[in-house]
């Protein structure tokens, strides 16, 4: 009678602990927008090499002979509460909704989530390990990515960890028309947890620091500061950006999924993923295609192991590169190292015709989802700042969609451009427009000579400084990049700055000249 007892007592505790951090069904008004992105990444996922593989070799193997079922709230707060996890995990019917969108209305494809968990948590949770994060923030590669390397925003974030172009690079990652390290794995990893250890140093609060790692820590200190410096998530939920208030909701759900998927009777997709793989360091360009042909391995394998490499170049002369290959290729590797670099070397290592040559239209990005595609031929003045301002993109997603290294470009080169589709009929008019109409659509009036116009603006009185305006989507690397014998140390000493991320457009910046 004393154990059934204790039962009931620690039972009741167990409810009550569990309740005391259910939230109120309208805490969270908005929750179509997360339910969009599930599913978005889910689709995407779909077109991952290995997943495609996966299904080309059983087509049916979506077909699930059982529906999904809908459990009572009990059973979902019950299950929660047994999931080991020094985050604490809420519960209310918004997170029901989330979930119910991996176990039930995209179980099928979340099943191919599944199939590539075993190859990508293992390599986060050791990588977590070593920087002193818990374990399960490696589910928010789930809602971030769908575990897909090559996940592409809606704002241009890429890769597992999706990094915005200036958190990637100030995180170390390198990032250009030819290597993006956003896409790779490993390295992407490790700049997510330094920058998880980062948001954690500020906010020593899981929930904090998931929610600004979705939305910014300036988003987050916004929050806190207009609900009277609170630190609670709960507190100051309806201060955080709208569109980003389901993000702890996607969460849950992806840590209940991943956790409960057998006694949701979902199956992970048998993805053959390598798990034995291993990198070597190259320090000689070579092509992904070359070790393709001669080694008989597919290409598309290639890719998903080497995701980093846009066009497929392992740019090695300029400094070492990791490449990525099933353990039991690599002694063939080194064997035909010399005989792989010198296959049809004058196609794959010809950098003129790989780097920024638009006729390499296979080596380009995806189309973006949500965004409309169009193409604008450049015009003699041009400048790929006067691009960006034209269709109000970045001057790095510009960069990226194009495949440009620095701000080259040149007369009849036709870019690619990712559009809003409510604003496309409005942007497909620029390409035919002359520089003045251009211009005036931005409110801006013709300069004399618009060549000389590009970022580098007029120069100051006593000729020591140039003066630089900030264009949109301008960061201080892009800024420094057009300069000669200029660092981003002087830039940033020179103006008072000390975060480089908080530079604004319209912002002028001192250049000082090199004599």
């Amino acid at each position: 009678m004393k154990k059934i007892n204790t039962l009931i007592i620690l039972l009741f505790a167990a409810i009550l602990r569990v309740q005391a951090y259910s939230v109120p069904d309208t805490i969270i008004i908005r929750s179509d927008a997360g339910i969009e992105k599930i599913t978005a990444d889910l689709d995407s996922l779909v077109n991952c090499w290995y997943v495609k593989m996966a299904l080309q070799n059983d087509p049916d193997i979506f077909s699930y002979d059982t529906a999904g079922v809908q459990y009572d709230d009990s059973v979902y707060i019950n299950r929660i509460s047994k999931i080991s996890s020094i985050i604490k995990l809420p519960y209310n019917k918004i997170i029901r909704n989330h979930i119910q969108v991996y176990t039930i209305k995209q179980r099928d494809k979340f099943s191919a989530v599944l199939g590539l968990k075993d190859y990508y948590f293992p390599m986060i949770e050791d990588i977590f390990d070593s920087y002193g994060l818990p374990a399960e923030l490696k589910y928010m590669a789930v809602i971030e990515s769908a575990l897909n390397t090559n996940a592409v925003s809606r704002m241009g974030a890429t890769g597992l960890w999706q990094f915005m172009y200036s958190t990637g690079r100030s995180y170390g990652l390198t990032i250009n028309s030819i290597v993006d390290e956003r896409r790779d794995p490993v390295k992407s990893t490790h700049a997510a947890a330094k920058y998880i250890k980062d948001l954690y140093n500020i906010y020593n609060d899981w929930i904090l620091v998931i929610e600004a790692y979705n939305c910014g820590p300036g988003n987050v200190n916004k929050a806190i500061r207009r609900s009277g410096n609170k630190k609670d998530y709960w507190e100051i939920f309806y201060r955080l950006p709208r569109e980003t208030r389901g993000y702890i909701a996607q969460y849950v759900a992806a840590t209940y999924a991943v956790n409960y998927y057998p006694e949701e009777n979902i199956l992970p997709l048998p993805i053959n993923f390598p798990v034995a793989t291993d990198t070597i360091m190259i320090n000689k360009d070579i092509h992904l295609t070359q070790i393709s042909e001669v080694m008989k391995i597919p290409l598309g394998e290639l890719r998903a192991l080497n995701p980093q490499y846009r066009t497929g170049l392992i740019p090695g002369s300029t400094k070492p590169f990791a490449l990525t290959l099933p353990v039991s290729h690599l002694g063939d590797f080194i064997d035909l190292n010399d005989t792989i670099r010198r296959y049809k070397s004058d196609i794959y290592l010809n950098k003129t015709i790989l780097i920024g040559d638009p006729s390499r239209s296979a080596y380009l990005p995806a189309d973006i989802k949500g965004k409309t595609k169009l193409y604008y031929t450049v015009k003699d003045g041009d400048n790929l700042g006067f691009i960006s301002e034209w269709y109000r993109i970045g001057l790095s997603e510009l960069r990226y969609w194009n495949n440009i290294y620095r701000n080259t470009i040149r007369v009849g080169q036709k870019l690619v451009v990712f559009v809003d589709p409510s604003r496309s009929e409005y942007y497909s008019k620029i390409n035919s427009m002359s520089f003045a109409e251009k211009q005036a659509m931005i409110g801006k009036n013709v300069q004399a000579n618009p060549q000389t116009a590009q970022n580098k603006t007029e120069v100051e009185a006593d000729s020591d400084y140039i003066t630089h305006t900030v264009r949109y989507g301008d960061t201080i690397w892009d800024i420094v990049k057009l300069y000669d014998n200029v660092t981003t140390t002087e830039v940033l000493t020179l103006n008072n700055i000390s975060d480089p991320q908080k530079i604004q457009v319209g912002q002028k910046l001192k250049i000082k000249k090199k004599s």
